[in-house]
């Protein structure tokens, strides 16, 4: 900056910044800390001094030149003109600065507005996915489903699964392992493709009974929802436990594995450049 205004430009910048009257001294000393201007005289603070009473109205003397910038108090200090040439020209610069600023600031609203609409946006269409899937879940044939409980629970580790026969599943779906350590757990699912019934504690209480002895964990799969009931008798104190999994955590678990749901990646770009340059 100091490559590029004169030494009177350097003198009214300090006087428009302190808006008091100054004294030839004190402005020198605010041109050399702000680094505004570079001196090349023995004694720059006399030319300060020279500069400013050659262009103040207030000064008349064979040396004194226009136009004028400066005016003189009674007690000998100096101040800016407000109607010169350079004060026009300095309020038409600092405008244009205000001005450059604002529509940063806007600019940062802006990004951050769209970004903020964006991730509502990815919001809704989560949730809007999620219910089109369990709305295709429902709609699935009674096999089909239990063809899918099947998958769904291979993809979390259970191995040799079995679907059992629809005439004859001794009131279970399916069966197989699930590795817990070293040893291997056997476990049996039911499932319940309901569009709108719940499943109450009946229910739970039966498909226990269909595995109490012969399994160490059940796991209970819905399209619907579990009532309070069903809820409370899934773990019972010296009973087989029983997993609860209704609709949505049905298709929480499809996109936690990626299971029947592709993802699309669509890059989001934030700004962040001081990370580069500090």
């Amino acid at each position: 900056m100091k490559n590029n205004i004169t030494i009177c430009d350097a003198i009214l910048k300090v006087m428009y910044q302190c808006q008091i009257p100054l004294s030839p001294q004190e402005v020198y000393r605010q041109i050399v800390e702000q680094n505004l201007y570079e001196f090349h005289a023995q004694k720059p603070d006399h030319i300060v001094k020279g500069t400013i009473r050659r262009h103040c109205q207030d000064l008349n003397f064979p040396s004194a030149r226009e136009p004028k910038y400066f005016g003189m108090t009674d007690d000998g200090k100096f101040y800016a003109l407000e109607n010169n040439s350079k004060n026009q020209l300095y309020e038409k610069t600092n405008k244009e600065q205000i001005n450059t600023d604002k529509q940063k600031v806007k600019e940062i609203k802006d990004i951050n507005e769209t970004l903020n609409q964006i991730k509502q946006i990815h919001t809704t269409y989560r949730d809007l996915l999620k219910k089109h899937i369990l709305s295709d879940l429902k709609n699935l044939a009674p096999v089909s489903f239990e063809i899918f409980a099947k998958n769904l629970l291979e993809v979390y580790g259970f191995e040799k699964i079995q679907v059992t026969s629809i005439n004859n599943d001794g009131g279970i779906d399916g069966y197989g392992k699930l590795k817990v350590g070293l040893a291997y757990m056997k476990v049996a699912f039911q499932c319940k493709r309901w569009i709108k019934t719940s499943v109450g504690r009946v229910e739970i209480d039966k498909f226990r009974g269909a595995i109490q002895g012969d399994y160490e964990q059940g796991i209970f799969f819905t399209t619907s929802y579990f009532t309070e009931g069903a809820k409370k008798v899934s773990i019972k104190p010296g009973a087989v436990p029983v997993i609860l999994i209704d609709g949505l955590s049905i298709v929480e678990m499809m996109i936690e594995k990626n299971f029947g749901v592709e993802i699309e990646r669509l890059p989001l770009y934030i700004y962040a450049l001081d990370e580069i340059i500090s």
